[in-house]
């Protein structure tokens, strides 16, 4: 039975991965330790994702509770399936630049050492499978921070005739800038991904996520700021801003739109690639912007208050360039809107929120 291996099962993209594929009828194993838990609480275990995961899919889904800086443990999986494997979907993570500086050891096994396992391990066990890594923006540092940004009413943003007013491309420099202990770990994770894919030539990608987001989001204080603004507001639970005034920008990718992109690479994968992904403008909006809007769909007012110091290497504008991966893949597009995706964590009835701290 053809394979896919999905780490992180249990967080947003990699459950949404395995439901994607076992609709599609593949047999998907995941791997999953929880260790979301560990990083950010009780609220956000991914643990109760995972067991409906396989409630769900009885025949098809296989959970795996293994650590992925546990080579051994992993060397077993890829042993058991090898030739079998067509994808893996790497989304398992420690994703919070905060985090990362109370245990940077930590925060470098799991996302440098644990990718380096898998991609030896596909090299070994699958090397005709196609490789996606869930990367991140936060690879180019604060660098973008350097494009001649102008304050706005509730945003900043760049003037319209500027080359980069509707997205970063993937020719941004990730040099000689702060990018956090989190960012220096991705980068050599994602580093990593395209070496084995030119080295080797294995069909290996690195999709640079915005803010990947939607209903099944387990936003914490620490990560998933949009799932866990919702949540504030649902809950009529304090939220704090950090920085800029409240007007830093993020665009936001639907985790069912980041997985139709996956999809498109994997039926037709190239060597060593890197993608910058997320809403592109239509989708962005501003920390103020995104507090308007949750106010709007869900009738409620927020609670807020501002912290004046931003955030370490923090971006003060992202918003992504689509078009190198749209000029490969031309049948992809963003399908659902950033007002879709906060009515619809509406209507799934978000979680109540623990803490009072947020970060965007």
């Amino acid at each position: 039975m053809l394979t896919v291996l999905v780490t992180g099962s249990g967080g947003l993209i990699g459950s949404e991965a395995v439901r994607f594929y076992c609709e599609k009828g593949y047999r998907v194993v995941g791997i999953d330790n929880d260790m979301r838990r560990y990083f950010f609480g009780d609220s956000a275990s991914t643990a109760s994702q995972y067991h409906q995961l396989k409630n769900a899919y009885p025949e098809q889904y296989v959970h795996e509770t293994v650590d992925i800086r546990d080579a051994e443990s992993l060397k077993r999986i890829f042993e058991q399936y090898q030739e079998s494997l067509q994808l893996i979907i790497h989304t398992a993570a420690q994703p919070s630049h905060d985090w990362a500086a109370r245990e940077p050891l930590t925060d470098f096994a799991v996302n440098a050492t644990g990718t380096l396992h898998l991609l030896e391990h596909t090299r070994i066990f699958a090397p005709r499978a196609v490789f996606i890594f869930c990367s991140t923006n936060k690879v180019y540092g604060d660098r973008p921070n350097s494009l001649p940004l102008q304050e706005q009413e509730t945003r900043w943003d760049l003037s319209s005739n500027h080359p980069a007013y509707t997205g970063i491309n993937e020719l941004m420099s990730i040099d000689t800038c702060k990018h956090s202990l989190f960012g220096a770990s991705k980068v050599a994770a994602d580093i990593l991904v395209q070496e084995y894919g030119r080295y080797f030539g294995m069909k290996t990608v690195c999709f640079r996520g915005g803010c990947l987001t939607g209903a099944g989001h387990a936003g914490a204080q620490l990560h998933g700021f949009l799932s866990y603004l919702m949540r504030c507001t649902l809950a009529e639970e304090p939220y704090t801003v950090f920085g800029y005034q409240g007007k830093q920008v993020r665009d936001n990718i639907h985790s069912r739109d980041l997985l139709r992109a996956f999809d498109c690479f994997f039926q037709n994968p190239r060597i060593g690639e890197v993608y910058n992904i997320g809403g592109g403008r239509p989708n962005s909006c501003s920390m103020l912007e995104a507090i308007a809007l949750c106010e709007q769909v869900t009738g409620k007012k927020l609670s807020w208050r501002y912290q004046p110091q931003a955030r370490e290497g923090d971006h003060q504008w992202w918003i992504s360039d689509l078009s190198k991966f749209k000029s490969h893949y031309p049948g992809w597009n963003i399908t659902l809107s950033l007002e879709e995706i906060l009515s619809e964590m509406l209507s799934q009835n978000c979680p109540k929120a623990s803490g009072s701290n947020a970060a965007l």
